[in-house]
Formats: structure tokens, sequence, C-alpha cells
């Protein structure tokens, strides 16, 4: 299958009729072409969004709003089909896309279309000086959107929704390995009845299309979500332009075991939070800290949950593991796991790639556990972003929370524990964005979502969202 752009409400090739091949994970095979965009298409999607945005921001806030949810209503419409084309672009069990992935990218569509009829402005009487001052929120112009391949339509739609809701036209790049149901969304928006140029979805390589979106001086603000070089890349490019920047970048987030936790309910999560998506979740909880009195029982208990985990092809209805995404990305976890044993550390579950019958060629890995010594080894310091966790025991409050804040990210921490003062001390003290307690990935989309040092700068969600997407200006009125 031949994907196109989407510029101007319209699907066209790439005006150099290069293409770029699209692999599906699960066999490794190439499936389909997309294009191989460049500055020209970028120029031209940015082009639409300039000449339709006037219109779309003048556009009153209840019919962009019904719009936004003739979205989200057709979305769910055809969640089998999306979950499908998501499970076959990306590797992930076709079971977890038809329950996270395109019911999330609805639920997107339909909180921001909702939120931004409660976007109020901000007045102040100035008592004694005859005057008032409000603020009036104005949207930016054309903003560039950039999402990654691992939750494709869930984080794509996460920063197009709040960006068109708030009256900007969108210049959008989904990742080049998960490009299908961005093409796909393309559909739904023409027909929901979003007018000509307010979404451009343009598909490329991140060196050419993602920066042409980045360096042109018509795109104003730029919302990306990926990895943390990447992301210093292109603030390196956008900061001299003061263009207004969200990055939502990498994590390497702990898990805190605490012996008095509700222990049935902290493993069967913390499966999930270890190997949810392949592990291929920014949130997943990657170092495993185990208080020292229970650390044996659950690295016995955790070895067997995690073993009966079933490694399948993703259309498979009792796939729990799909395929990485693609065959690079295999080989780099796969030399985590050999890193971490030359560095010494037990490997005890996994840690080989696995091959399916029917599907041999297939990017597939098993869920793997590795015993560590150190918080200060490479596994324990780098993202993987794969199925690799560390675990490891803890003796005191003092040791753990030093380990869990010795990494350079910041982006989310879990802890276990049922005792209050040490909830709200860790709560405090976790340098995260995002702190869960007994609980993993329960998401409330009014709050604010993101992290602190090297994951990022800026937050996504509810009102933040909408403060980011729109520039404030103070009007004082003398009376």
């Amino acid at each position: 299958m031949r994907i196109k752009n989407y510029i101007n409400g319209e699907f066209i090739d790439p005006i150099s009729n290069k293409w770029l091949p699209n692999y599906e994970p699960a066999t490794g095979k190439v499936y389909g072409e997309i294009p191989n965009s460049n500055e020209k298409d970028v120029a031209l999607a940015v082009s639409a969004s300039k000449e339709a945005f006037k219109k779309w921001a003048n556009t009153d806030v209840n019919e962009r709003s019904k719009i936004l949810t003739n979205i989200a209503d057709l979305l769910f419409e055809n969640l089998e089909n999306f979950a499908k084309a998501e499970a076959i672009d990306n590797g992930k069990p076709l079971s977890l896309a038809k329950r996270v992935d395109i019911p999330r990218a609805s639920d997107n569509f339909r909180f921001f279309a909702h939120a931004i009829t409660q976007f109020g402005s901000e007045a102040y009487e100035s008592i004694g000086k005859g005057a008032i001052n409000y603020t009036l929120r104005h949207p930016i112009g054309v903003v560039g959107c950039i999402s990654p391949w691992n939750l494709p339509l869930y984080l794509f739609t996460w920063k197009i929704a709040p960006a068109i809701a708030a009256g900007n036209c969108v210049v959008a790049k989904p990742s080049e390995v998960t490009p299908m149901t961005a093409y796909l969304l393309g559909e739904i928006c023409t027909e929901a009845g979003l007018p000509k140029g307010v979404l451009n979805i343009v598909h490329g390589l991140g060196q050419t299309t993602g920066n042409a979106i980045v360096s042109n001086d018509d795109v104003k603000a730029i919302s990306f979500t990926g990895g943390t070089k990447t992301g210093a890349a292109i603030a390196r490019v956008a900061a001299p332009k003061f263009k207004k920047l969200s990055l939502e970048l990498g994590g390497k987030n702990p898990n805190i075991i605490f012996a008095d936790c509700d222990y049935n309910q902290m493993l069967e999560t913390t499966v999930l939070s270890s190997f949810s998506n392949q592990g291929q979740i920014c949130l997943c909880g990657s170092r495993i800290f185990v208080e020292e009195s229970i650390y044996q029982k659950f690295k016995t208990d955790f070895i067997k949950k995690v073993s009966a985990l079933k490694v399948s092809y993703p259309l498979d209805n009792d796939a729990k593991i799909g395929a990485l995404v693609s065959k690079q990305h295999l080989e780099k976890v796969l030399s985590y796991v050999a890193i971490a044993q030359k560095e010494g550390a037990n490997l005890l579950y996994g840690g080989k790639r696995v091959t399916i019958k029917g599907y041999e060629n297939g990017y597939y890995m098993l869920p793997t556990i590795l015993e560590v010594k150190s918080d200060n080894c490479i596994v324990n310091q780098e993202e993987i972003f794969g199925p690799v966790v560390t675990i490891m025991p803890f003796k005191s409050e003092e040791e753990v929370l030093q380990m869990a804040n010795s990494v350079r990210y910041g982006l989310s921490a879990t802890i276990w524990t049922n005792n209050l003062k040490r909830t709200l001390y860790f709560s405090r003290e976790i340098e995260a964005g995002i702190v869960w307690v007994n609980t993993w990935m329960l998401r409330d989309l009014r709050t604010p979502f993101g992290g602190v040092k090297d994951s990022g700068i800026g937050r996504e969600g509810g009102f933040e969202a909408l403060r980011f997407f729109t520039e404030p200006k103070n009007v004082c009125l003398k009376y």
C-alpha cells in the first residue's frame, strides 16, 4: 500500500516522487511505501495552513468543538480497522491497540472538544486605580507537531487535538516507522468536516521532513515527543528563532516497592508497567527497586509471571508481547542485554530473540529481567526502551531515594506503599513530572503531563496544552 501526504484536505504524492519502505515488524517484510518528503512538501503544507488560519482562528468555539467531536466519534466507530492497522504497523498486540491506543486517540479529540469550551480568560479589577485588566488568548498560527512510533495515533492526536481546538493550523509528521494510522486519520478529518488546511500530515524522515518543519520560519511552535538527543537537536534549531517549544523526551523510571504494599496488586501491575507495548512506553518502570525483606519472594514470583507472557504474532487473540518496532531497534535492545552481562548483571529470564513459526523474520524478543548490583551500571542509567527491566534490593528509604534520582531523566515514578508519611515524602522528593502511588498509567486528561531534567520541557494535557498553543495578551482598560 502506498501512503500519501495529506495537504490542504487532499492526498498527494511527494513533490520529488521519492518513497520510503514501510516494514511490518511482525514479519520483517515491506508491506507498503511512504512519501520521502522534503522541504518543498513541508512548504506546501505550511502554505495551506497559513491560508486556512485566519478563518479557522475566527471560527466559533462551539463549531470547532463540534468538528472535534465528529472526529472522536468517527475514530470510535472505526476502532476495529484502526486497531488492526496499528497492530500491523507497530507490532503491538491487537488487543492492546483495541483497548488502549485507538480509544485514547478518540478520547483526545473528545476531551479537547469539551476543554476548549471551558477555556476562559482572566480579568482583574485594579481597585483605586479605576482600571480593569483582562487577558486575551489568541491561537499562535501555524504549529508543528512531531510524534513518535511507540504509541502512534495515541500521541499524534494528543498534540493535534489541542492545537486545532485552540484555533491553530497544524503541520504534523508521524514517525516514518509507523505512518499508517496518521494517514487514515486524514480520511476521518475530511469526513468529520475539518476545513482544508487546518491539519496537514507530511510523511518522511526526521532529519529531512522533521527538520524542515522545525526550521520553517512560518511555523511558530513545535510540540515534539521522542528521544532526548532529537529533542536537543530540535531545540538548537528552534530556540534562536524564538519558537515556543514543548518537548516530551526520554525516561528511565523507577518502580519502588516497599514491603508494606498490597503485594498481589503490585505484582500484577509491575508486570504491566515493565512490559506493556513490549516495554516501548516512555512511562514503563524499567528500574525496579524492592525492599530487602521481600526481595527474594518478589524475584521468584516476578520471574514466574513474566515467563508466562506469550510472545506471538500481534493479531493472535492471546498475544501479550508482540514484535518490537524495527530490526534496528531489536538489535539495539539486545545489545544492552549483552552490555549488562559484561558489567556483571545476572540474566534471570529472557534476553534472547524469539522465532515465531510462520513469522521467522519478525522482530520478536523475550521479556527480559536483569538482576544488577549497582544503580550506576549502564542499563540502569540509559534508556533502553524495550522489554528489559532491572531489579535490585534496597535497605533504606534514603538509599532508594538516592538511586531513584540518580539518572539524568525525570519523567515518572511508581511507589508501592501503604505508609502515608512515606507516600507524601517520596512524592515530594522524587525528581519526576508524574508520580503514581499504588498504581501505574492511571491518567486523567485534565492533569499536566511531562518531565523534568533530560525528560523534557513544558507540559501537555488539560489547560496546560491549550495555554501552550495560545499566546496571552493583557489589555488594561482605564474607566
